[in-house]
């Protein structure tokens, strides 16, 4: 019978026997390392791309309602009505969290403004 494969020396008994070893301990060795390239990818990395994913998602959204301009680059829309629901539902927890300084001032701007609007009629 015709040799299928004219250019492969044909081995002799021992020594496919030592191939055959050769590929098993190479398959062994192989899956050891591929067992710990997946654990390490599992318990060291796969943590930290989710956390990292979390945080990037987490920080856009403060990013939306710390800073009002950002609307133009989160989307106004959204971002307005977010704020606008957190404003309306927790409005008196808000107010109460504001520094008492701040009310002040804004009360004693607001009597400067109608002290301003009935100057402004005298003098119209």
């Amino acid at each position: 019978m015709p040799d299928k494969y004219p250019l492969f020396p044909t081995l002799s008994e021992e020594a496919q026997k030592e191939a055959v070893e050769l590929v098993e301990d190479f398959k062994q060795k192989l899956e050891g390392v591929a067992k710990d390239a997946i654990r390490k990818l599992y318990t060291d990395i796969v943590p930290y791309i989710e956390s990292d994913s979390w945080a990037n998602f987490r920080n856009q959204l403060l990013a939306g309602f710390r800073n009002w301009g950002n609307k133009k680059i989160q989307g106004e829309y959204d971002f307005n009505e977010i704020r606008k629901g957190i404003f309306t539902q927790f409005r008196d927890d808000i107010m109460k969290e504001m520094p008492e300084e701040l009310v002040a001032e804004n009360e004693s701007l607001k009597k400067e403004i109608e002290i301003l609007k009935k100057m402004s009629r005298y003098y119209s």
